[in-house]
C-alpha cells in the first residue's frame, strides 16, 4: 500500500463525522506536506496562479540553506578554533563523545560541519517540536489547518539564536513568539509582529546573560570571543582592526555570532534567491540598506568625541551584525510589514534608519536589526492608511 492510498484510507475517519473530526488539522498538515494540496480554485473570477502558501513558504526555506550550512560550518570552525585554543582535548559531553571520531581540526570542513550540527539541530528540533505542538493546538481546538507559516518561523527563530543557547530557553522563546506573538491574534495573516522575531526579543529581556555578552557566540565553556559589532561599540573601529577583523572575514563570516547571520555572502544568495522568485519585496531590501546607508554616513559626518560608534562606516554596518539577515529575511515578512508599493519603501528606510539609531546613538544596545523591525512592524498598518489616504486625495483630485 503506497502513502497516497494510506492517506486516503485514513481520511474519512478525520472529515466531518469521522470520529477524529477535531483533529482533521493534523491530518490535513500530514498529507499536504507529502503530496499537493488536490483542492482547486474554481470558477471565472478567480485568479489561477502555481504559487500557493505552501510553495511560497517553502521558497524561503530554500532561501535559507546557504545561511544554515554556514551556520553548521561556522560554528564548529568557531568551536574547534577554541578547543585548540585552550589546550584541550575535545568537547564535553556527548558531543566530545562522538567529536572524538573526527577531531577537532579547523581545517578540516567535516570536522566544522559535524562540530557545527551538534549545536544546530538540537535547537532546530526543539523549535519545531515545541512550535509544532502549539501549532497543531490552536489548529484543532479553532478547527483550522495547520499552516505552513511555522516552517519558516521556526527555521528562522532557529538561525538567530547563539549557538550555545540553553533548550529549556529555546523551547520558551518559541513559545513565546508563537503564541504571544501570532496565535494570540488569530494565527498566520492576522500577527502584526514578526513571530520569530518576538520570541528572540523575549529572550534578549527575560534572559539576557544567555543572548549577549562575550560568552555566549562561542560553544565551549570557558571561552570567550567578542563579535566585531561588540568590539566596535565598546572600542570604535580601532578595536575591531586591533583584534585583527577585517571586512571580507565579516563579509564571508568567519566569525562569533548568532547560528545564522554571520555571513553576508550567504544571506545575499538567499536574498537573489527571493528576488528571483518574487517572494520578498526588493523594495523592502532597497528601503533598509538605503535606510542604512543614509544615516550611518550622516553620523559619520556629524562625528562624536564619545561615542565611538559613529565611526562605523555603511559597509561594515551591513556586515556585522544581524543586518543583512534582517534586511533579507525579517523585514520582508509579508504579513507584519507594509503592503502597499510606496509604504514598503517607506518602512525599509525606517528600519535602517532605526537600526543605525540603536546601534549608534543607544548605549544599552549594541545590536539594532531586532528592535527596530519590530518598532516598524507596529507601524506598517499606519504606513500603508497614509499611503492609501494620499492616494484617494490623488483621485478625487484628478477626477473632480
Amino acid at each position: 500500500m503506497s502513502a497516497r492510498e494510506f492517506l486516503d484510507k485514513l481520511e474519512p475517519h478525520f472529515t466531518k463525522g469521522g470520529r477524529f473530526e477535531k483533529y482533521y488539522g493534523l491530518y490535513e498538515m500530514v498529507d499536504t506536506f507529502i503530496y499537493t494540496p488536490p483542492t482547486v480554485t474554481r470558477g471565472t473570477t478567480h485568479v489561477r496562479d502555481g504559487n500557493d502558501l505552501k510553495r511560497t513558504m517553502t521558497f524561503v526555506v530554500i532561501a535559507t540553506a546557504f545561511c544554515i550550512l554556514m551556520a553548521l560550518y561556522n560554528t564548529g570552525y568557531q568551536a574547534n578554533l577554541a578547543i585548540n585554543a585552550l589546550g584541550r582535548e575535545g568537547a564535553e559531553g556527548w558531543r566530545g563523545v562522538i567529536m572524538s571520531l573526527f577531531g577537532y581540526n579547523t581545517m578540516n570542513p567535516l570536522s566544522n560541519l559535524l562540530h557545527g550540527a551538534l549545536y544546530f539541530f538540537p535547537i532546530y528540533i526543539v523549535t519545531l517540536a515545541v512550535g509544532g505542538v502549539w501549532e497543531v493546538l490552536f489548529a484543532t481546538v479553532r478547527g483550522h489547518e495547520v499552516n505552513e507559516g511555522f516552517l519558516v518561523s521556526s527555521m528562522l527563530y532557529a538561525l538567530i539564536l547563539p549557538p550555545d543557547m540553553p533548550l529549556w530557553q529555546v523551547a520558551l522563546g518559541i513559545s513565546f513568539g508563537i503564541v504571544i506573538g501570532k496565535e494570540v491574534f488569530g494565527g498566520t495573516g492576522k500577527n502584526f509582529l514578526n513571530p520569530a522575531l518576538t520570541g528572540r526579543a523575549f529572550l534578549y529581556f527575560a534572559y539576557p546573560a544567555s543572548i549577549s555578552g562575550d560568552s555566549v557566540w562561542v560553544a565551549v565553556d570557558g571561552y570567550t570571543a567578542a563579535t566585531p559589532l561588540g568590539l566596535a561599540a565598546n572600542g570604535g573601529m580601532e578595536a575591531v582592526y586591533k583584534a585583527n577583523y577585517t571586512w571580507m572575514q565579516t563579509f564571508f563570516g568567519f566569525e562569533p555570532g548568532c547560528l545564522g547571520e554571520t555571513s553576508t555572502l550567504a544571506i545575499l544568495i538567499g536574498a537573489a534567491f527571493l528576488l528571483w522568485t518574487r517572494v520578498a519585496s526588493y523594495r523592502i531590501m532597497a528601503g533598509v540598506f538605503l535606510g542604512m546607508v543614509a544615516t550611518s554616513s550622516l553620523l559619520n559626518f556629524i562625528g562624536s568625541n564619545t561615542n565611538p560608534m559613529f565611526t562605523m562606516p555603511w559597509y561594515w554596518h551591513l556586515t556585522t551584525g544581524g543586518f543583512a539577515f534582517g534586511m533579507v529575511y525579517m523585514a520582508t515578512d509579508p504579513v507584519s510589514a507594509a503592503m502597499t508599493d510606496a509604504g514598503r519603501w517607506i518602512f525599509g528606510v525606517l528600519v535602517g534608519f532605526m537600526t543605525v539609531v540603536v546601534r549608534v546613538i543607544n548605549p544599552a544596545f549594541p545590536e539594532g536589526i531586532m528592535l527596530a523591525i519590530l518598532f516598524s512592524n507596529m507601524f506598517a498598518p499606519t504606513i500603508d492608511y497614509f499611503v492609501i489616504q494620499a492616494n484617494i486625495r490623488r483621485r478625487i483630485k484628478r477626477h473632480a
